[in-house]
């Protein structure tokens, strides 16, 4: 082989594991990806039904159920335009509380209820995550009243 075909032959082997790794990185980044919706969007069916995402808004006062084995819970997320009803099985962050700004991550039920897989709470009294605090303020403006999405 010729020196001048033997680095066209490097060259392509490096383009190849470049496109390769390139590849690898994007499917993990699309695999790992978790989007963000508001209530108001879940009861539009904006979001998937099949993957995770994240719901954010106030937790509901007065929603809060806890299960007879202590570690369930059913509480209803609202950005004061709509409802979503959440399931969760764990435990809740110390600052989790009625009325606060709260981000759950898990799935959608065919029912329309929501089995979170993990619960944020805000850190402090000034702080609610950004995309739940926008998510409030577009619901206020729109001034509906809520409606719950899947049962508690």
């Amino acid at each position: 082989m010729k020196p001048r075909h033997q680095r066209l032959a490097f060259i392509a082997a490096g383009v190849g594991a470049f496109a390769l790794a390139t590849l690898l990185v994007l499917n993990a980044l699309q695999s790992n990806l978790v989007f963000f919706f508001s209530p108001s969007q879940v009861a539009a069916n904006e979001a998937p039904h099949n993957g995770a995402f994240r719901i954010g808004g106030l937790v509901e006062a007065g929603s809060v159920q806890r299960a007879a084995d202590g570690i369930t819970m059913h509480f209803v997320v609202t950005d004061l335009a709509q409802r979503v009803a959440v399931n969760y099985r764990g435990l809740l962050p110390d600052l989790f509380r009625e009325g606060k700004g709260v981000v759950v991550a898990g799935r959608l039920h065919a029912d329309g209820s929501f089995e979170a897989t993990q619960v944020l709470a805000k850190h402090d009294e000034n702080y609610m995550p950004p995309e739940a605090a926008d998510a409030l303020d577009k619901a206020r403006q729109s001034h509906t009243s809520p409606t719950l999405v899947g049962a508690p």
